[in-house]
């Protein structure tokens, strides 16, 4: 260190000291070393004394310059920064990692205030370690940050849980000690009079916030609220114009539903190409049920429907949702047409849930159309099967082309079916039919179908098809194959017989042509062939005999004529008994083991005595 040897010179060593920035105690020692020289008298010393305080104070002056033009540099760039942000979560991590930074705190956190509910949130934090504590939520009023959010004024604290001008809940206070805060900051967030939340800096240990501090806080706390108030109304309009451009999409979409929906009546398309497209524009499976709950049409494995849902459906006018699906009324005023059942979309949007409205709406006038239509159709089918069927030879040449208008080749092989349902509807078992027919109709008070194919098979299934469709018994008898007016009207005879009898016969709900009621239907047809009769119930037995030249034929004829003895038997034939065993034996290897079941027996017993007849011995 340089002797200072006269006032000047220690007053030169003063200012180049104050010029290099030398610290306070650089300063300081000027005016130790000359006391310790003592080569400067008492005013001397005076004056350097004084000379150093002045310094001392210079350099403080120029130090909390420089620390304020690093502030509002900080907060200069701050400004920058958040006003380049546009969502409002950066908006809000920015502030507080800019807070902690600016204040050299342990912990910065921020809190938004929710006026319905009257509470404060804290959003967002900065070298928080608690997960309580950051799930802290402030009442009004409660702790240092409810305190700010209420009055919209500054409070800080050195020892938070030891100042009594808070108002301590359990909560806070547990949630601040779980993060070892101790010292708090807090300054309101605010446009004008609205308090948007507080922002807070606190330390883990006791420390006075100056004046220059909660200034400083309080300034990035004001750019901060105009920055997350013009993200927040960034961020609505970007929702808005969103919402905008989904409602013009809805528009657009709706608007392209219902131009599918409708080009598929006008170019005649059924209920199948609404149910396809109705499914595809809302991505689900619909399935479309008549006003009698039976499944009309379906775009994917059919849905049951819910009596429930439709009930409320037609009392509101509009889609009702179950637990799995959606319900809608398909009407034309206060008449239920039908309805549709949405599965696979559990939520429905109101755009999309119009659509499925609109779908209903179109599928009633489908339904309508239809209807026209069938009753038209249904008239003109009605009447030529009545004029077929009741006078056949009046003008023949005429039924087969009345026939041919409608898409009927009546000279072609048609089988004749006539359907009989106890306490159903004709019209609802006609309708039904119609898939199985080329022409059907109602005549007298029976459902009657043409069909092409086995008559005894196409009973069979008629039957087990429209009892499933109704969910009632549908008993059919069927006759034919008949080509031309004269030969259906005598087996449209022949068939309303086999119901009748297969009625009286207690086989309700079952189907067959007279072939199939063995030697009953050989006894009320028309048509009956005593041979084939013959053939079909003894041919394996009499092939046998005619390769083997046995005596089973005439075994079973004594058989028979003695009560089924084979004691009896064996005295009528000169037999041994094992031999009438092993000849029946024989006979139930050929016919079957149920050939001596009863109505097995009769139909052998009455094919035996037509045999006899046909070639007696």
């Amino acid at each position: 260190m340089t002797a200072v040897t006269a006032p000047s010179d220690a007053l030169r060593r003063l200012l180049d000291l104050l010029a290099s920035g030398a610290s306070t105690e650089q300063l300081a020692h000027v005016v130790v070393a000359a006391r310790a020289e003592g080569a400067l008298d008492a005013a001397d010393l005076a004056a350097l004394a004084s000379a150093g305080e002045l310094a001392l104070r210079i350099r403080e002056t120029l130090a909390e310059h420089r620390r304020r033009e690093a502030q509002l540099t900080a907060l200069f760039e701050t400004a920058s920064e958040l006003a380049a942000l546009s969502d409002p979560d950066t908006v809000l991590r920015s502030i507080v990692r800019r807070a902690r930074a600016l204040l050299g705190v342990d912990v910065s956190y921020l809190s938004l205030n929710n006026e319905a509910e009257g509470k404060t949130y804290i959003r967002v934090s900065d070298g928080s370690v608690s997960a309580e504590f950051q799930q802290i939520v402030l009442g009004m009023g409660e702790g240092l940050g409810g305190l700010v959010a209420q009055t919209a004024r500054p409070y800080a604290t050195s020892d938070y849980f030891n100042d009594d001008r808070f108002k301590h809940t359990r909560h806070i206070d547990s949630g601040v000690e779980d993060e070892g805060l101790t010292a708090i900051l807090g300054v309101p967030l605010a446009i004008g009079p609205k308090v948007l939340g507080v922002l807070f800096a606190s330390d883990r240990a006791t420390r006075e916030f100056s004046a220059d501090e909660v200034a400083l806080l309080s300034s990035l706390a004001d750019h901060a609220a105009i920055a997350l108030d013009s993200a927040n109304l960034l961020d609505q309009t970007r929702r808005a114009v969103a919402e905008l451009n989904e409602a013009n999409a809805t528009m657009e979409r709706a608007e392209d539903a219902h131009d599918r929906l409708t080009d598929l009546v006008l170019r005649g398309g059924d209920l199948p190409d609404v149910a396809d497209a109705v499914a595809a524009v809302l991505h689900g499976d619909l399935t479309v049920y008549d006003a009698d709950g039976t499944l009309l049409a379906s775009s994917a494995a059919p849905v049951p429907l819910d009596p429930d849902a439709l009930a409320a459906a037609r009392t509101t006018g509009r889609a009702v949702s179950t637990k799995d699906n959606w319900v809608c009324a398909v009407q034309a005023g206060p008449e239920l047409l039908g309805s549709l059942v949405l599965a696979g979309r559990a939520g429905l949007g109101d755009p999309d849930r119009r659509l499925f409205e609109r779908a209903g709406v179109v599928t009633a006038l489908l339904l309508m159309l239809r209807r026209s239509v069938v009753r038209a159709e249904d008239e003109v089918r009605g009447e030529l099967l009545t004029d077929l069927l009741t006078a056949p030879d009046r003008n023949p040449r005429a039924l087969l082309a009345r026939g041919r208008r409608l898409g009927i080749d009546l000279s072609a092989p048609h089988a004749v079916l006539v359907a009989h349902a106890d306490g159903g509807s004709r019209r609802r078992v006609a309708s039904a039919a119609a898939r199985h027919a080329t022409l059907v109709g109602v005549h007298a008070e029976e459902v009657v179908l043409l069909a092409t194919g086995d008559p005894d098979e196409l009973a069979r299934r008629v039957a087990a098809d429209l009892g499933s469709a109704t969910g009632r018994p549908v008993t059919v008898g069927a006759a034919g194959p008949a080509s031309g007016p004269s030969a259906i009207a005598d087996a449209h005879a022949e068939a309303a017989r086999c119901v009748r009898a297969l009625l009286a016969l207690g086989r309700t709900g079952e189907g067959a042509a007279m072939a199939g009621l063995g030697f009953l239907g050989q006894l009320l047809g028309d048509r009956a062939d005593l041979d084939a009769f013959v053939r079909q119930t003894l041919g394996p037995v009499l092939d046998y005999d005619s390769r083997r030249g046995t005596e089973l034929v005439a075994t079973l004829r004594a058989y028979f004529a003695n009560g089924s003895q084979l004691a009896r038997t064996k005295d009528v034939l000169h037999v041994h008994v094992n031999t009438v065993v092993q000849r029946l034996e024989r006979v139930a290897s050929l016919l079957g083991e149920d050939w001596q079941a009863p109505d097995r027996a009769l139909e052998i017993q009455l094919a035996l005595r037509l045999h006899r007849l046909a070639s007696p011995r």
